[in-house]
Protein backbone atom coordinates (compact mmCIF):
# COMPACT_ATOMS: atom_id res chain seq x y z
CA UNK A 1 0.00 0.00 0.00
CA UNK A 2 1.79 2.96 -1.17
CA UNK A 3 1.36 6.19 1.14
CA UNK A 4 0.34 4.57 4.35
CA UNK A 5 1.42 6.07 7.28
CA UNK A 6 4.32 4.78 9.08
CA UNK A 7 3.88 1.42 7.46
CA UNK A 8 5.16 -1.55 9.17
CA UNK A 9 8.31 -3.40 8.10
CA UNK A 10 8.67 -7.23 9.45
CA UNK A 11 12.52 -7.14 11.31
CA UNK A 12 12.74 -10.15 13.33
CA UNK A 13 15.91 -9.21 14.47
CA UNK A 14 14.83 -5.79 15.53
CA UNK A 15 12.39 -7.73 17.25
CA UNK A 16 15.06 -10.09 19.32
CA UNK A 17 16.87 -7.09 20.27
CA UNK A 18 14.02 -4.64 21.62
CA UNK A 19 12.37 -8.33 23.69
CA UNK A 20 16.03 -8.57 24.95
CA UNK A 21 16.63 -4.63 26.11
CA UNK A 22 13.03 -4.75 27.43
CA UNK A 23 13.66 -7.59 29.39
CA UNK A 24 17.17 -6.18 30.31
CA UNK A 25 15.58 -2.75 31.63
CA UNK A 26 13.05 -4.70 33.17
CA UNK A 27 15.41 -6.32 35.90
CA UNK A 28 17.94 -3.76 36.04
CA UNK A 29 14.97 -1.22 36.70
CA UNK A 30 13.71 -4.04 39.25
CA UNK A 31 16.93 -4.14 40.84
CA UNK A 32 17.34 -0.87 41.37
CA UNK A 33 13.60 0.04 43.01
CA UNK A 34 14.55 -3.13 45.42
CA UNK A 35 17.62 -1.53 45.85
CA UNK A 36 16.58 2.22 46.41
CA UNK A 37 13.40 0.25 49.01
CA UNK A 38 15.93 -2.27 50.85
CA UNK A 39 18.96 0.75 51.57
CA UNK A 40 15.25 2.81 52.93
CA UNK A 41 14.36 0.32 55.17
CA UNK A 42 17.99 -1.12 56.28
CA UNK A 43 17.41 -4.60 54.72
CA UNK A 44 19.54 -6.37 53.12
CA UNK A 45 18.89 -7.20 48.99
CA UNK A 46 18.33 -10.86 48.05
CA UNK A 47 17.22 -12.34 44.94
CA UNK A 48 14.36 -14.25 46.68
CA UNK A 49 12.53 -10.80 46.65
CA UNK A 50 13.13 -10.34 42.66
CA UNK A 51 12.45 -14.68 41.79
CA UNK A 52 10.72 -16.15 44.68
CA UNK A 53 7.11 -15.80 44.69
CA UNK A 54 6.26 -17.21 48.06
CA UNK A 55 7.95 -13.64 49.30
CA UNK A 56 5.56 -11.56 47.93
CA UNK A 57 2.88 -12.54 51.04
CA UNK A 58 -0.11 -9.57 52.05
CA UNK A 59 1.25 -9.99 55.85
CA UNK A 60 5.03 -9.49 55.98
CA UNK A 61 6.77 -6.16 55.31
CA UNK A 62 9.54 -7.57 53.00
CA UNK A 63 6.17 -8.66 51.13
CA UNK A 64 4.82 -5.26 50.86
CA UNK A 65 8.10 -3.86 50.03
CA UNK A 66 8.60 -6.21 47.05
CA UNK A 67 5.21 -5.72 45.89
CA UNK A 68 5.62 -1.68 46.12
CA UNK A 69 8.96 -2.49 44.12
CA UNK A 70 7.32 -4.36 41.49
CA UNK A 71 4.87 -1.65 41.03
CA UNK A 72 7.23 1.51 41.02
CA UNK A 73 8.87 -0.96 37.75
CA UNK A 74 5.63 -1.38 36.43
CA UNK A 75 5.69 2.50 35.95
CA UNK A 76 9.32 2.72 34.97
CA UNK A 77 9.09 0.07 32.00
CA UNK A 78 6.34 1.97 30.87
CA UNK A 79 8.53 4.79 30.45
CA UNK A 80 10.69 2.14 28.95
CA UNK A 81 8.47 0.95 25.66
CA UNK A 82 8.01 4.93 25.24
CA UNK A 83 11.93 5.43 24.48
CA UNK A 84 12.46 1.91 23.40
CA UNK A 85 9.85 0.53 21.44
CA UNK A 86 7.28 4.20 20.14
CA UNK A 87 4.81 1.67 18.76
CA UNK A 88 1.36 1.86 20.68
CA UNK A 89 0.15 -1.57 18.88
CA UNK A 90 3.50 -3.62 20.41
CA UNK A 91 3.21 -2.18 24.08
CA UNK A 92 1.09 -5.06 24.95
CA UNK A 93 2.90 -7.49 23.40
CA UNK A 94 5.91 -6.48 24.52
CA UNK A 95 4.82 -6.14 27.87
CA UNK A 96 3.19 -9.42 28.01
CA UNK A 97 6.64 -11.26 26.74
CA UNK A 98 8.55 -9.58 29.73
CA UNK A 99 6.61 -10.99 32.10
CA UNK A 100 5.98 -14.15 30.66
CA UNK A 101 10.23 -14.46 30.58
CA UNK A 102 10.09 -13.55 33.96
CA UNK A 103 7.27 -16.10 34.70
CA UNK A 104 9.80 -19.06 33.39
CA UNK A 105 12.80 -16.83 35.46
CA UNK A 106 11.27 -17.26 38.71
CA UNK A 107 10.19 -21.05 37.64
CA UNK A 108 13.85 -21.95 37.10
CA UNK A 109 15.16 -20.03 40.30
CA UNK A 110 12.71 -21.48 42.60
CA UNK A 111 12.25 -24.87 40.93
CA UNK A 112 8.51 -24.74 41.30
CA UNK A 113 6.02 -23.13 39.56
CA UNK A 114 4.63 -20.16 40.91
CA UNK A 115 1.30 -20.56 42.65
CA UNK A 116 1.21 -18.03 45.11
CA UNK A 117 -1.92 -16.12 44.42
CA UNK A 118 -0.31 -12.51 45.43
CA UNK A 119 2.15 -13.50 43.00
CA UNK A 120 0.02 -13.74 40.21
CA UNK A 121 -2.36 -10.91 41.25
CA UNK A 122 0.85 -8.74 41.29
CA UNK A 123 2.06 -9.96 37.86
CA UNK A 124 -1.28 -9.11 36.80
CA UNK A 125 -1.69 -5.72 38.28
CA UNK A 126 1.85 -4.74 36.88
CA UNK A 127 1.16 -6.29 33.38
CA UNK A 128 -1.67 -3.79 33.55
CA UNK A 129 -0.21 -0.88 34.72
CA UNK A 130 2.93 -1.38 32.46
CA UNK A 131 0.61 -1.81 28.89
CA UNK A 132 -2.23 0.54 29.54
CA UNK A 133 0.38 3.57 30.45
CA UNK A 134 3.07 2.43 28.42
CA UNK A 135 0.25 2.32 25.34
CA UNK A 136 -1.13 5.53 26.31
CA UNK A 137 1.98 7.28 25.81
CA UNK A 138 3.09 5.88 22.86
CA UNK A 139 0.16 6.87 21.25
CA UNK A 140 0.31 10.31 22.79
CA UNK A 141 3.31 10.91 20.74
CA UNK A 142 2.05 9.30 17.76
CA UNK A 143 -0.48 11.66 17.17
Amino acid sequence: MAGQFRRYVWDPLLILWQIVLMQTVYYGSLGLWLGLVDRLVRSTPSLDQMFDAEILGFSTPPGRLSRMSFILNALTCALDLLYFIRRGKQCLYFTVTVHFFHLLGCWFYSSRFPSALTWWLLQAVCTALTGVIGEYLCMRTEL
